[in-house]
């Protein structure tokens, strides 16, 4: 990195800005006086004494420009030591914060991303530039230490399956496994686990980074919602768990990619049944309102403390890895689901009164403005319809 010449500094270029701005005055103030001093005495000495001879003219304006002079030489000269210095004191005020802030943005290039600037304490502008700098920085930490937790994690994730299929196929050459049909499926499931893996990062990676090809279309929130709950009704059944679905009274419209509003229901309806006990039931209702609906998908299960609820949606998270990671979770299908929901110009939230009490996640989608008319309408019913 080029080191800067002190012309190049800013404190330097701050100084002479200043300095020149006052020897301009000063050299201006002087100039006026000089030019205007003379004739403004000789106005007032003829109005107070009448007309003088030349030689006291002349002499009176030799003795006022001399004492004008060096009346002016002391005062523009203290006044410039006195501009100069304030100049200078200002100039380290300001130039303070903006040197300790690029040493700060030099520690956290560095890879310190601790590193903060301290308040600089020189007004709202200041104050604001200071807050977005830390925010900036808080950012990355927090975004480093998550890329390194997933690292950690993807690896722990990967271990397994490789294990498994780096054992098998040790055992098959010596001989020790057969290789039949059982050995074929156990090696395809390895295989098609770590295939799910890196599609799931990769979709995650993509709705994050806001490069989905969305394929949007207008289309009616519940019949979305009623093609999700009869995909799922046999694994619920099979665990009794309950799934009701309370329609919302009128059709609610939204433009959406029907894959991936698919996608994000059924990671929804996943999670809740692996936390849901038997004899439990998860509820999925819909509300609809000017400009946006909401899904809620609420299940009586476990629910998540209150030290949990924030970290929900974070790679690879799991309150209780053991349990997660028997039940089938990968720890990254919420994440998926509130990346495809912000993709669509929504959110998803997770709510819980902790330990035992069930959980609530609520999808926010935009609605659309379309005649009912547009759209195949089902059967009327009493607004729920109850599988389980």
């Amino acid at each position: 990195m080029r080191i800067p010449r002190p012309a190049d500094r800013l404190a330097t270029r701050l100084f002479a800005a200043q300095a020149l701005i006052v020897a301009v005055g000063a050299l201006t103030l002087f100039l006026v006086a000089v030019a205007v001093a003379p004739g403004l005495l000789h106005n007032h000495v003829s109005h107070m004494m009448g007309a003088m001879s030349g030689p006291m003219s002349q002499d009176l304006e030799q003795a006022l420009a001399a004492t004008l002079s060096l009346s002016l030489m002391l005062a523009v000269g203290a006044a410039l030591l006195a501009s100069l210095a304030l100049s200078w004191l200002l100039t380290r005020r300001l130039t303070a914060p903006v040197t300790q802030m690029a040493a700060v943005a030099g520690r956290i290039a560095g890879g310190d991303y601790t590193a903060r600037v301290p308040a600089s304490r020189l007004g709202t502008e200041f104050a604001a530039l200071d807050g977005a700098f830390n925010q900036m920085a808080t950012t990355l930490e927090h975004t480093e230490r998550r890329r390194r937790e997933m690292l950690a994690d993807l690896a722990h994730e990967l271990r397994t399956p490789i294990a498994t299929v780096d054992s098998f196929l040790e055992g098959i050459e010596d001989e020790v496994i057969p290789a039949g049909p059982d050995t074929w499926r156990t090696l395809r499931e390895q295989t098609g686990r770590l295939r799910r893996l890196i599609d799931d990062i990769d979709s995650v990676s993509r709705a994050e980074e806001r490069r989905l090809d969305l394929r949007r279309q207008t289309m009616r929130l519940d019949d979305a919602i009623d093609d999700a709950l009869r995909a799922v009704a046999v694994v619920f059944a099979d665990k009794g768990v309950i799934l009701d679905h309370r329609r919302h009274p009128t059709p609610v419209a939204v433009r959406a990619d029907p894959d991936r509003l698919r996608e994000v229901l059924d990671n929804l309806l996943s999670n809740a049944l692996r936390h849901t006990p038997s004899g439990g039931t998860v509820t999925v209702s819909t509300t609809g309102r000017p400009h946006d609906a909401e899904v809620t998908v609420a299940d009586t299960g476990e629910g998540i403390t209150a030290e949990h609820l924030d970290h929900v949606f974070e790679r690879f998270y799991r309150a209780d890895p053991s349990r997660s990671r028997r039940g089938g979770g990968s720890g990254i299908g919420l994440t998926i689901a509130r990346a495809l929901a912000q993709a669509h110009g929504g959110s998803l939230h997770a709510a819980s009164d902790g330990d035992g009490c069930g959980a609530t996640f609520t999808l926010t989608m935009p609605t659309v403005r379309q005649p009912v008319d547009s759209y195949p309408m089902d059967p009327p019913d009493d607004g729920q319809s109850r599988t389980g």
